[in-house]
């Protein structure tokens, strides 16, 4: 699973909106922004969570660790938007 930090933090990265992570995951901006909020790993949907990671690794972004043991992010490639 990933951390509301890790959530946070790839979606800067990415330059998103939680409208924009909303589209590419269909989950809502709502619930994001509710993941977003909560400490350690969100509590919710496990499928939702998946969705948000999904949505987030398909545009680059790899997770490191784990939400309990020195969680980040990195980006590996940069999304391009035309």
């Amino acid at each position: 699973m990933i951390s509301s930090a890790q959530l946070r933090a790839a979606r800067a990265l990415l330059r998103w909106s939680a409208l924009d992570l909303s589209k590419q995951s269909g989950v809502g901006t709502a619930t994001i922004q509710r993941m977003e909020v909560m400490e350690g790993v969100p509590a919710g949907n496990v499928k939702t969570l998946i969705s948000l990671k999904n949505a987030l690794e398909a545009a680059g972004v790899q997770f490191l660790g784990s939400p309990d043991n020195a969680p980040g992010v990195c980006l590996m490639r940069v999304e391009k938007k035309y």
